[in-house]
């Protein structure tokens, strides 16, 4: 054999296989003295100070969107102790901060680039573009062998995100869905109160949310703009475009005023759904709904309208766990609170409400707040977080699957995505969740996927 094709099969090695034997060898070594030996664990401070990471533990990260959300997890990860090796941004500028805090890391602007060149160099990629990139970019990461962190919603369609966890379970990756707030106590103490019969079963829940109308954060109800603008400079819009239909700039598109367009993000539904729906799916174990019905104000051709209500059935989960119906409200409504509440309480504009057989939880407090403090404080049962990003870190290195991983993530991405599907029907829905369809109407199925732009492979 050739002694360069030696040196590329050396290079060629698993790079997880890598860490982990590596890690190993760095926590426990033999020493010998006379004819005995004994095993020592080492402590990573005696090998390099308070809180030092060995290289070999580190995992070598490649990021997609880093002007952001991209911005803020690649400082988690940095916190860590990982390695940023590499950067992809179609807007330099919008990307500036981000180059200037890694320096070294080599800089793209076509992702599918940066994913060809730099496979040997990274372990693990963070995707925070706008929604309708997010499985393109994270599908062919994982068909590379690549773990995945991808920011919230999971994906733009229905039937991305189920591929999305096909692929993961196929390709042996690690994965994270970007909603920190999982890895949170109060989804965990909710569910201890509820097991523990707090408010008996629980029967219908409201959730509730100030997006899009509350700040102000996006347009939502509004029609394409006829202007044209110049396309700022260090954008690449043809490339920020990527799989959506060609159009030209605008600045009520891009920076971050995309998430009302229906080409290019999911509205207040889901944005804010995979936050809101996680506790409530790992507390009450739901999984598919059998139907789903939605209303709301004035519908536009391309965006979101600025009100609407979503409501979901699930069924039963055995004998303890009846039916239950789900409501979602956005743009600043809420439902009309229990008399349980006391008078002059306050109520956030982002909340939960349970109702059970016997009492009502707001969040993960017993209402009245009187009946909360006379109420035993459960055991603590269920395991806790080390925290949401350094879940994934562990799930890279061969640990548990984070709480988010794509199988959990997909599910309740999808669930969300078939609300906006309901809002463009303004008809309930029945949903069969074995055959990932609606049986009632055809015609919405045409929803459950979407048309892509050539010279990008996603489904």
């Amino acid at each position: 054999m050739k002694e360069k094709e030696k040196k590329d099969r050396a290079l060629s090695m698993d790079r997880r296989q890598f860490i982990g034997a590596a890690a190993t060898a760095l926590a426990a070594f033999t020493t010998g003295c006379g004819h005995s030996k004994s095993v020592t664990v080492v402590p990573r401070e005696v090998l390099g100070g308070p809180g030092y990471v060995a290289p070999s533990d580190r995992l070598n990260f490649a990021a997609v969107g880093v002007g952001g959300m991209g911005h803020a997890d690649l400082t988690s990860f940095a916190k860590e102790g990982q390695n940023i090796v590499a950067l992809c941004d179609v807007d330099y500028k919008y990307a500036e901060r981000t180059f200037k805090e890694y320096p070294k890391a080599k800089r793209y602007k076509d992702y599918r680039i940066m994913l060809e060149q730099e496979a040997k160099n990274f372990d693990a990629v963070i995707v925070a573009t706008p929604d309708f990139m997010h499985a393109p970019i994270s599908l062919m990461a994982m068909r590379m062998g690549k773990h995945v962190y991808c920011e919230k919603p999971l994906t733009h369609t229905v039937a991305e995100a189920f591929e999305m966890a096909r692929v993961a379970r196929e390709m042996k990756v690690a994965t994270q869905m970007g909603n920190a707030g999982q890895a949170g106590e109060g989804w965990r103490v909710l569910k201890e109160y509820l097991m523990a019969g707090a408010i008996g079963k629980v029967r219908e829940v409201h959730q509730w949310c100030d997006r899009p109308r509350g700040g102000g954060v996006w347009p939502q109800a509004i029609a394409r703009p006829t202007a044209v603008m110049p396309v700022p400079k260090g954008l690449d819009w043809q490339l920020w475009l990527g799989v959506a239909p060609d159009r030209p700039y605008h600045y009520v598109y891009h920076p971050f005023r995309w998430r009302g367009w229906l080409d290019f993000g999911t509205g207040a539904l889901g944005d804010m759904g995979c936050h809101a729906f996680h506790p409530i799916f790992k507390a009450l174990d739901l999984a598919h709904p059998i139907s789903v019905e939605a209303s709301s104000t004035e519908w536009h051709e391309e965006t979101f309208p600025l009100v609407s209500v979503v409501k979901y059935e699930f069924p039963a989960r055995g004998p303890e766990q009846p039916p239950v119906t789900l409501t979602w409200y956005d743009g600043m409504i809420r439902p009309t609170m229990p008399m349980e509440l006391e008078p002059g309480r306050k109520v956030e504009y982002n909340d939960t409400l349970y109702v059970g057989d016997s009492g009502k939880m707001l969040s993960n407090r017993i209402i009245p707040e009187e009946r909360h403090k006379e109420f035993p404080k459960p055991a603590e049962v269920l395991p806790r977080s080390i925290g949401h990003h350094k879940e994934f870190i562990a799930a890279c290195k061969g640990g548990d699957p984070a709480g988010a991983n794509f199988e959990f993530a997909a599910l309740v991405t999808a669930v969300v995505l078939l609300g906006n599907i309901a809002l463009r029907m303004q008809r309930k829905l029945e949903w069969d969740g074995e055959q990932r369809r609606f049986t009632n109407l055809p015609e919405a199925n045409a929803f459950l996927t979407k048309t892509y732009r050539p010279g990008y492979q996603v489904l």
